[in-house]
This record gives C-alpha cells, sequence and structure tokens, in this order.
C-alpha cells in the first residue's frame, strides 16, 4: 500500500494539467478500430470542460450525484496482476476533476481487492467530493451466517477508509435458479436485512438498496414490500438493447423498459450499470458501426448508450469501469454535459437494437463471476472470442460463405492466441459450478459445448481441405 499523502486543490489541478488541453494517456490497442470504437474520433483533439457535469438529485437527501458513475469493477493492473495504484489514483483525480463524484465497488470486483484500492485513491480528497457505494456481496454460501455478512460489511468500512457508506447495496439479488430462496437465506433469515436498516436509521449507512439480476419474483417481492424496506435506490441494467430484448439475450433476463418503470411509479431513483453491456455495445458488428458514424460521425459508438442510459429523468447515476483514461475521457464528453436523446434518436437506437439482436452474440459482459473455474477453462475469453469473431463477420456457417476460409483460419488462430490450449471449452465437463453465479443467467456450459463443436468442426474441416 502507498502512502496516503493528502492534496490539496491546487496542487490536485496542478498535477492534471488543467487549463492546458487535456493530455490522451497512452493509447489503448484496439480502442479507435472500427470494430471497438470505445473512444470518439474528436478525443485528442479538444479539451473537456471541468464544470460541465451534469447532476441529478437524490430526492431523499437532496444530493447532487454526477450523472457518469464510476464503476470500480475494473481497475487496471501491473503485469503482476496486482492493481496498479499510481494509475488508479490517477483516474479518480482526473474523474474528480471532471466533476464525478459516485464511486461504486464491491468486496468481490477485483479478487477482493478493489475496495481497499479504491479506498486509497478516494481517502486523498476531502470527503465531501466524493459518494461511496458498496454491496453486501455475500455470494458463497459460507458468507450467507450473520456472523460472516457482517464482518464484511465491517471490513468494507476499513477498507473503504470512512466511517458512513452513502450507498449500500445488497447484491445481486435474483441470481441463482432458485432466486428467492437464495435472496432468504442471504438477508432475511439470518437477519442481516434487519440490521442494515438499523445502520441506515444510525446515520451510518446513507442510502440502501439492491442490485437486481435474474428472478423476477425477487425483484417483485421487494417493490411490493417497499412500505416495509423504504429503499432508497435501486441498481438495475439498462441500455438500449434491453429496453425491449433481454429475454431475446436470456429467457430469464426481464427487459429494462418494465425494471425502470416499475421504479418510477414508485419514485425509487434508478442506478444504472451495464450501459454497454459489458462492451458489447462499443464492440458491434461493422454495418452497425457505418450506422452509427453515419448518425453522429464525431461521437463514439459508446456514447450513444450512455447517453440513452442518462437521458431518463429517474436515472440517478450511470455506472462505467472504466480502466483506462480513454474511456473516462470519452463518457465525460457524453455528460459534460449531458445531451439528451430526442425522440427520433430513441427510435434509431431501438431500430438499430432489432437489427444487432440478429447476430448470435452470448451475453457475456467479462464480469468474472463464473471464475475461477475449478477445471481451468478461461470462460470469459472463449465467450468474449466468440462474440468478437461474430461482429468482425468471422463465424463461417457454412463453406458456400464468401469468405469462408478467412474466417475459418482468423477464428481458430484467434482462439488459439486469446486462449492457452489447456484453458479452452474442450476441457468443460459440464460441472455447472459457473451458472448459478452468471448475472446474465447464460448457461454456459451449454454454450462451451457449442463452441467447442464448432471450433472441432472447423478444426476437421481445415484436415479435409
Amino acid at each position: 500500500m502507498r502512502k496516503n499523502n493528502n492534496i490539496n486543490r491546487r496542487e490536485f489541478l496542478k498535477r492534471l494539467g488543467l487549463g492546458t488541453a487535456a493530455v490522451s494517456a497512452t493509447t489503448l490497442v484496439g480502442c479507435n478500430s472500427k470494430q471497438n470504437s470505445v473512444v470518439s474520433d474528436v478525443t485528442a483533439q479538444s479539451e473537456i470542460p471541468i464544470d460541465k457535469m451534469t447532476y441529478r438529485t437524490n430526492p431523499k437527501t437532496g444530493e447532487k450525484v454526477s450523472i457518469l458513475g464510476y464503476g470500480c469493477m475494473r481497475w487496471p493492473t501491473l503485469p503482476s496482476d496486482e492493481l496498479d495504484q499510481d494509475s488508479i489514483n490517477e483516474l479518480v483525480d482526473y474523474a474528480i476533476a471532471h466533476g464525478v463524484n459516485y464511486f461504486d465497488t464491491s468486496p468481490a470486483y477485483c479478487k477482493g481487492r478493489s475496495e481497499a484500492a479504491t479506498g486509497i485513491a478516494l481517502s486523498r480528497h476531502p470527503r465531501d467530493k466524493y459518494f461511496i457505494a458498496t454491496k453486501l456481496s455475500n455470494f458463497a454460501p459460507q458468507t450467507w451466517s450473520r456472523e460472516a455478512s457482517l464482518k464484511m460489511y465491517h471490513d468494507s468500512f476499513k477498507n473503504l477508509q470512512v466511517d458512513k457508506i452513502d450507498y449500500m447495496l445488497l447484491h445481486g439479488v435474483g441470481m441463482g435458479e432458485d432466486g428467492m430462496e437464495v435472496f432468504e437465506n442471504r438477508y432475511i433469515k439470518n437477519g442481516v436485512l434487519d440490521f442494515l436498516m438499523k445502520e441506515r436509521e444510525a446515520g451510518r449507512i446513507g442510502n440502501l438498496g439492491f442490485s437486481y439480476h435474474g428472478d423476477i419474483k425477487v425483484f417483485d417481492y421487494l417493490l411490493e414490500n417497499h412500505d416495509k424496506y423504504k429503499w432508497d435506490f435501486v441498481q438495475i441494467q439498462l441500455n438500449y438493447l434491453d429496453w425491449n430484448h433481454a429475454k431475446d439475450n436470456n429467457p430469464r433476463n426481464t427487459d429494462a423498459e418494465y425494471l425502470y418503470n416499475e421504479l418510477a411509479k414508485r419514485n425509487i431513483p434508478a442506478v444504472i450499470m451495464e450501459p454497454l453491456l459489458g462492451g458489447r455495445l462499443s464492440n458491434v458488428p461493422d454495418h452497425i458501426v457505418a450506422r452509427l458514424k453515419q448518425q453522429e460521425p464525431e461521437r463514439s459508438v459508446a456514447s450513444w448508450a450512455f447517453r440513452y442510459a442518462g437521458s431518463f429523468p429517474d436515472v440517478l447515476t450511470v455506472l462505467s469501469g472504466m480502466t483506462y483514461q480513454e474511456h473516462l475521457e470519452d463518457n465525460l464528453r457524453s455528460y459534460c454535459p449531458l445531451k439528451p436523446l430526442t425522440d427520433e434518436e430513441n427510435k434509431f437506437l431501438y431500430d438499430t437494437a432489432n437489427l444487432m439482436v440478429q447476430y448470435p452474440t452470448v451475453a457475456c459482459n467479462d464480469c468474472k463471476y463464473c471464475m475461477p473455474c475449478p477445471y481451468g477453462i478461461d470462460i470469459p475469453a472463449i465467450l468474449l472470442h466468440y462474440n468478437k469473431c461474430v461482429n468482425q463477420g468471422n463465424v463461417p456457417e457454412s463453406r458456400q460463405a464468401p469468405n469462408y476460409r478467412k474466417a475459418r483460419q482468423a477464428f481458430l488462430v484467434g482462439y488459439d492466441r486469446s486462449v492457452p490450449k489447456l484453458r479452452q471449452a474442450n476441457h468443460c465437463i459440464g460441472c455447472n459450478q459457473c451458472a448459478p453465479h452468471c448475472p446474465q443467467n447464460i448457461r454456459i456450459p451449454q454454450e462451451l459445448h457449442r463452441i467447442d463443436k464448432f471450433v472441432e468442426q472447423l478444426k476437421q474441416e481445415t484436415l479435409d481441405a
């Protein structure tokens, strides 16, 4: 851990070089390619204002929350796989200087290291400059006991170096085959939810809410009992693809339209996660890139998704896991200030979503909740390689396809480069230990077996050629 040095505002701005054009960080390989249009064409050409952030008001407290929230699930790492604390500090400094004040973490993020790293970076700033959101991430049955859950809760205070959690969430309610039973074991039978409500009354928790994944019975139950629990906010997955097509990606997912409207009619602020679907809405097929660029040539592909999520009036903040400076700068341009989408632009995005669902990508968000696999399989890398090849047109459906030979080679060569042979899909035995942990409810063993069958087919056709 690095020395926790406080810095005043003058030194803070001096280090960032604000007042001159913003300095772009080292180029991220692939970020400017047409397959991964994370940043806009004007990223390095214009200065980002430090006083134009759009804020939303918390109806309970009157707090002004930045519409861009920093998701701390994907902090940068060093070659040693340790978190890069210096880079994290710089990202946090830059975000705060440009008006970001909501930081969302969890005991489960970054292999359990996110809270401590986030705490180090934020503690260098005045406490009134930021809101901390963290979660009670007691996913594993061994953490369901009251003792284990409360230890996790108290550890969050120590790791984050605070005496108050501004936004506390029950993490991932609805996950698992029987979401209601799991929810009761994690939070009701052990008295943990009652404890957290008392902590809110005592002022050690500012706002109490939950993040929802999967089982709609749990979501409906918690909202039906809103008078009892008095939820201050709820975190949901919302993006222009999931607004109408969540069930097309997975039968157990709930369309974002339903989730948002249920919260809005109860005046419960929504915190938005996965506005990019784990990057899938920036890594889109070439013809979708062309369609978006034709409409707004100077905006990034990703900016459409962020403007969409931020345009809903009852959204408090939109989370983004910004690993690199380029991501942060692009999102700041979308929200400093936010230019809400028009009705025509919304229709354009919904039409775009209708085109996108025709492509059979897997709904993997690279959250790594499925890891580690007991048999060493790199599940996210396999699914993401497959999705990348779908988007690039490198998943040949038959030998009659005009680019069949080129696509076959690109898929196989890229597969071996992306995933070591001992960690590829052919080693999956179908134990299903991964699937219950997937927030997207992907049937992971079935998808791995399908991809492996496809790989073996391509290899055999290579031998026959």
